[in-house]
């Protein structure tokens, strides 16, 4: 693990000096604990945990204030990484006014050290006024999940001359708001290799190749905790989905056969009854 902890600052200059950024999604302290002990650089409170957390089919139902109790739950326990916060769907579109407030309330209860918003050039603004609120901002383009009935789905974006063009636009506009990071989302990996060369500041691809700054997944996606969703930019690190569901199996199994707890797992003491005053006292077990 660094000495200090990460800042936005150090990672800027994780990409002057070259070094690959780690960033990952956590919903709670458990979670958030573990991957700090891995010297994971970023915690993302996505909102997608209205999908991972919450059972939603996509992100819009998630509120700001189901990202501040996450965030709350995670910025508790973090001790090294540095903390994002998702800005959910209408909680900074309506005014740069709007996005100041929702971003405040990210940092000020939720404890986040910035925050990060979805869209290109109509949303510069809404980063400006954050950023000069003292607030840093992490960006995010290409397939945008609160976009999802404009895009027709989750769909690859920027894979055409004009679409592309617009992404590098997008990406050059958020940067000069004052993003100070960016997250590139669904788009081919050419398109990502350009715009990560032409910014100065650092992105964190999904699904957009290895040639960004930094990657970032869904933890669950990467423990392999539901089998169902294997997207192609999802990696498997590990099939936690078939050990839990060995666990717990187990566990129906020895609770219906009598045989958990065993006496390993079971506490004893006096169990003197004390007689008085017309009622019985039974003491309790430690």
């Amino acid at each position: 693990m660094q000495d200090s902890p990460v800042t936005a600052a150090s990672l800027v200059a994780k990409k002057r000096l070259g070094e690959k950024i780690v960033m990952l999604t956590a919903y709670d302290a458990t979670f958030a604990a573990l991957f700090d002990k891995c010297a994971v650089d970023v915690l993302l409170i996505g909102d997608s945990l209205g999908m991972v957390v919450q059972g939603h089919p996509n992100t819009l139902p998630v509120k700001l204030e189901h990202v501040i109790y996450h965030t709350a739950a995670v910025s508790r326990v973090a001790r090294h990484a540095h903390i994002v916060a998702d800005l959910p769907f209408m909680s900074y579109q309506v005014s740069p006014e709007q996005a100041v407030a929702s971003a405040g309330r990210l940092v000020q209860e939720g404890g986040a050290h910035a925050v990060k918003l979805e869209g290109g050039l109509e949303v510069a603004p809404q980063v400006a006024r954050i950023a000069a609120a003292g607030i840093p901002v992490m960006g995010h383009i290409g397939l945008t999940p609160q976009s999802v009935h404009r895009m027709g789905g989750f769909r690859v974006q920027g894979k055409d001359p004009n679409s592309a063009r617009r992404l590098l636009e997008d990406a050059r506009a958020l940067a000069d708001a004052g993003c100070y990071s960016l997250v590139l989302e669904g788009i081919p990996a050419e398109l990502a290799r350009e715009i990560t060369a032409t910014l100065s500041i650092p992105t964190i691809g999904i699904g957009a190749g290895v040639g960004c700054d930094g990657q970032v997944l869904v933890c669950y996606d990467l423990l392999g905790m539901n089998p169902d969703f294997r997207p192609k930019f999802v990696k498997a690190y590990a099939q936690l989905h078939e050990q839990i569901t060995a666990a717990v199996g187990a566990f129906c199994v020895e609770v219906r056969a009598g045989s958990f707890p065993a006496e390993e797992h079971s506490f004893h003491g006096d169990l003197r009854v004390v007689k008085g005053a017309g009622e019985t006292i039974h003491g309790r077990a430690r």
